[in-house]
């Protein structure tokens, strides 16, 4: 396919992994911060090729991961309630919350409903005017401005019967609290290019002059995950850290404006909790209080919940970088993609169902 096949040619992929396992002399340790980037690294042998020579780890970069299960909790009270549907992205309906996850709740009977954009959930409610209509909303930067236009579509035409169950995440802040853990290590980061073609990157100079850390902005095909990679070695290895776009067919500095707009028309930026955090700071998005009719938290009453402990799933360590999924003492054993433990293993971009499906000696993949 053209504009696809120049990103995943076996024998450039393998000139430049020699070129770059050539100019490496340390074991740096470098993270990538999106789930993509984790499974191409996976997916195409990457990773497997250079883990003698590179240490790289995985962060939180999987909204659907960073939920908390009190999010999850909250879904399933509301998709409990009478004359409610439920509207949601089709891979956050086997998270597990502390009660249960959505699947179960539909199994149960809940109208619980997989649709394909926020928008379908609009239209879903212009056709059921009887039933309250709730879209569970899970996501970056790069989905919070669909439904943003969603909410701005339902006060359009007047609905009644919309509402979100906003669950939006803001990346740089959780890169900062990566950062600020006791004992963390890492020297290098992948930014996460789907998000910055939104927020633009040059926001990220002051995180790299704050952590004197390399931040390289990357794509997710294979040439791509290479070229941000040689990258930050480059400039580990010459002791400057500086900001760099090696994604620079979409993402720009300033991001794309129209998109930020909407954000802002409908969201503002909170303190939040996450998944294996507990809260970051200004890590983020809450519906304006113009708009709290729209917030289905407003709306039906839900009282804040306190966050929980993930008990023996490690999680938590695995998206903070602190361990690779296969040291996590359930991987693999009670925790499965059929029977998933934590949040990483359910999703299709968590870090530890990319372990469980290529964590095996491969050659580099087309």
């Amino acid at each position: 396919m053209k504009f696809v096949d120049e990103y995943r040619d076996p024998t450039r992929l393998k000139i430049q992994l020699a070129e770059l396992r050539k100019m490496i002399t340390r074991r740096w340790v470098i993270m990538d911060v999106c789930g993509g980037q984790t499974h191409g690294l996976l997916r195409h042998g990457i990773e497997q090729e250079l883990e003698d020579v590179l240490d790289l780890v995985h962060g939180p970069g999987c909204p659907v991961c960073v939920t908390p299960a009190e999010a999850i909790d909250d879904a399933v009270e509301l998709a409990n309630r009478p004359d409610v549907i439920m509207t949601s992205f089709g891979d956050m309906l086997r998270v597990p919350g502390r009660r249960g996850s959505l699947l179960q709740a539909r199994a149960r009977g809940a109208d619980i409903r997989i649709v394909y954009s926020p928008a379908d959930s609009v239209q879903l409610a212009v056709r059921e005017p009887e039933k309250q209509v709730i879209f569970f909303a899970v996501g970056f930067e790069s989905t919070a401005p669909a439904t943003a236009l969603a909410v701005l579509q339902a006060r359009q035409l007047g609905l009644k019967n919309f509402s979100l169950l906003a669950n939006h995440v803001r990346v740089e802040p959780a890169m900062r609290a990566v950062m600020q853990l006791p004992g963390n290590r890492i020297q290098g980061m992948l930014a996460a290019g789907h998000v910055c073609t939104v927020t633009g990157y040059a926001h990220y100079s002051e995180f790299v002059n704050q952590f004197r850390v390399p931040v390289v902005v990357t794509g997710f095909e294979p040439m791509d995950l290479l070229a941000g990679l040689t990258r930050s070695v480059q400039l580990l290895e010459s002791g400057e850290p500086q900001l760099c776009n090696e994604y620079s067919r979409s993402a720009q500095p300033e991001g794309n404006l129209h998109a930020q707009r909407l954000i802002d028309e409908v969201y503002c930026v909170a303190t939040v909790p996450w998944r294996g955090f507990r809260e970051i700071a200004d890590g983020g998005l809450v519906m304006r209080p113009a708009l709290q009719d729209f917030d289905a938290r407003s709306r039906f009453g839900l009282a804040e919940a306190l966050l929980s402990s993930d008990g023996e799933c490690r999680s938590g360590d695995v998206m903070t970088g602190r361990i690779k999924p296969i040291e996590c003492p359930l991987f693999g054993n009670a925790c499965t993609p059929e029977t998933p433990v934590g949040a990483p293993m359910v999703s299709s971009e968590g870090a530890c169902s990319a372990y469980f499906r290529y964590a095996r000696p491969i050659e580099v993949r087309t």
